[in-house]
């Protein structure tokens, strides 16, 4: 007789699948789409830091001032009404800075009446730096906008032009403002002037800081001459 087969071999039993190691596989640091969103958000952050570093940075003119001093030229804000001898903001900036500052402020002083005087009160002593708060008399004159500041343009070319660093004080009042706040922006962005948006940001309507419904008292002035102070202070 023919031998039997013998007993067909067993398979091994079927081994469980071990579980994925933490890290494997696409899963660990989320789906590609998602990583490939989270890229493209970086460089665009990144692009916006750049532009706004190395492009968007307003342009100054004489960035690098020739002259000699630094002069404040401009209506009863710079000449320091409502506060005490000793205590108008030239005064105050100039014991900031450490140097003499030269008070050229006139009270009531529109920016027509300050063109005709720039020469002898600005041009003839040889400045560096001029901070110019002009325009609030023009405003409250009712002398129109683009006049005001076709003065404040031929006013800012003419200091550029003996290579001194214009810095402007702006004034910007809500709803009455007629449209000067933008005007100076405009102007900054024009002639290559440092900005300071609202000179009496801050000031303006705190009775601690004021000494009528206009001008600073001296404490207010200590809060002009600081910002004029960190406006001015990278080109001393």
């Amino acid at each position: 007789m023919p031998a039997r087969p013998g007993p067909a071999p067993r398979r091994p039993p079927p081994q469980p699948k071990r579980p994925a190691r933490a890290g494997a596989g696409p899963a660990a640091g989320g789906s590609p789409t998602l990583q490939r969103v989270v890229v493209v958000a970086a460089a665009v952050v990144g692009a916006i830091v750049l532009y706004r570093v190395f492009v968007a940075r307003p342009h100054v003119t004489n960035e690098h001032p020739r002259g000699e001093t630094i002069v404040c030229f401009g209506d009863s804000l710079t000449a320091g009404t409502g506060a005490t001898a000793g205590a108008s903001y030239p005064d105050q900036l100039a014991r900031l800075i450490g140097r003499p500052v030269i008070n050229a402020g006139v009270p009531g002083d529109t920016t027509a009446a300050a063109l005709a005087r720039l020469e002898r009160d600005v041009l003839a002593r040889s400045p560096r730096i001029v901070c110019i708060t002009l325009g609030g008399n023009d405003l409250k004159n009712g002398v129109p906008r683009d006049e005001a500041f076709a003065n404040l343009a031929a006013i800012v070319r003419r200091i550029h032009a003996t290579g001194a660093l214009v810095v402007v004080g702006g004034i910007d009042i809500p709803l009455l403002g007629r449209g000067f706040g933008s005007a100076y922006r405009e102007l900054a962005e024009e002639t290559g002037a440092v900005l300071i948006p609202d000179v009496l940001d801050g000031i303006m309507g705190k009775p601690a800081l004021m000494s009528d419904t206009i001008h600073p008292n001296a404490d207010g002035y200590a809060v002009m001459a600081a910002r004029v102070h960190r406006a001015l202070r990278p080109y001393l």
